[in-house]
């Protein structure tokens, strides 16, 4: 479903992300580890589209980005750090809205069980946005991916900021997207939620994927181990 063949992004002399492969099938959770300029967001804004690769190729559901900007589009959804919603509507209008600028119709109750599926409690759903925390506004995020139907999910630190519980809310979450046959690739500092979360794990170091494993194969200690080795 996600695909990366020798993709790379520079900027004038600096290489940010260099023949990067990589490729995620439904049902899987790739976790891409690294410190803040390893290439982890240009990934990301890469398979969005947000940027022109300088070669190589990202495929969504075999289609180029940069050949099909407009089909590949509705394939994936996209959670970055952090999501802006409109903080004078509530998560129910923001939901509404949302979904049909993506030309997708739904009624009030099928909106609210797109939003009791992302977690949010059904008390919230009037509420102003602005008094959301972070961990809210990333279930509304959930539930916009849940009305567009999409086949990918592509999150950018979506869990950095979240109190512990916030952040487990949102793993298990992923997990049952996962079984519902998503593909999912995120962008995360988290090791602990990589491990826990995450079906394979990658790690990057100056724009380049220096270790791809399946979380299965490691644990915390090991996995902590190997990503302070790549480090250095």
């Amino acid at each position: 479903m996600l695909e990366a063949v020798n993709l790379s992004k520079s900027f004038h002399q600096h290489q940010a992300l260099s023949d990067l492969n990589l490729k995620i099938d439904p049902g899987q959770i790739y976790c891409l580890l690294g410190a803040n300029g390893a290439g982890k967001t240009t990934t990301i804004n890469l398979f969005m589209n947000f940027l022109e690769p300088s070669s190589g190729k990202a495929l969504i559901n075999g289609l180029d980005v940069t050949e099909h900007a407009t089909e590949t589009k509705k394939y994936v959804a996209y959670i970055p750090e952090n999501l802006t919603l409109y903080p004078n509507l509530s998560g129910m209008e923001n939901l509404t809205y949302f979904s049909r600028l993506a030309g997708k119709k739904y009624d009030k109750e099928q909106l609210g069980d797109f939003l009791k599926q992302a977690g949010l409690q059904s008390t919230a759903f009037e509420q102003r946005v602005a008094s959301y925390s972070k961990g809210m506004r990333q279930k509304v995020g959930i539930a916009l991916a849940l009305t567009k139907d999409a086949y990918a999910l592509l999150l950018d630190e979506p869990v950095s900021g979240l109190d512990p519980k916030a952040s487990n809310e949102f793993s298990q979450i992923l997990l049952q997207l996962k079984e519902k046959g998503l593909a999912i690739l995120m962008a995360t500092h988290d090791l602990f939620r990589a491990r826990e979360t995450g079906t394979h794990i990658g790690i990057m170091n100056e724009g380049k994927l220096v270790a791809s494993l399946e979380s299965q194969e490691i644990g915390h200690q090991e996995l902590e181990s190997l990503y302070l080795k790549h480090m250095n």
